[in-house]
């Protein structure tokens, strides 16, 4: 069984731009001696965060892919989701991202938002 290492990735603050890349996990490049099969690192995303610091509901949408782009047919966490005042939304399960996949979105209203979410980081 691998050793993960327990993270946190973020907050970010979520603009109005659907396309941000918010996570990605990291190539593994260089060194000497590494092993030729460990060049890949990869989360297994256990909880993300939608926090809303403002007086007013906002949206965010989020989409998991292949590349930094919101493809149809890859929505995630929420289309246009409303998180009321002051409050936030919670997601909880057991999602594995390569370095292949992007969590990508955005806000209806620029930085509104903040996104946090705790992981684990494992080495293929």
């Amino acid at each position: 069984m691998p050793l993960n290492k327990v993270v946190h990735l973020g907050p970010v603050a979520l603009t109005n731009t659907l396309t941000t890349n918010i996570f990605n996990p990291p190539t593994l490049t260089g060194g000497t001696g590494v092993p030729s099969n460990s060049t890949n690192s990869y989360y297994i995303l256990r909880h993300i965060r939608i926090v809303n610091k403002t007086s007013s509901a906002a949206t965010f949408s989020l989409w998991l892919g292949g590349s930094g782009n919101n493809t149809a047919g890859t929505e995630f966490m929420g289309i246009g989701t409303s998180v009321a005042a002051n409050s936030y939304v919670d997601w909880y399960g057991m999602l594995r991202m390569d370095t292949s996949d992007y969590l990508v979105g955005g806000a209806g209203t620029s930085t509104a938002l903040t996104i946090e979410a705790e992981a684990e980081i494992g080495v293929n």
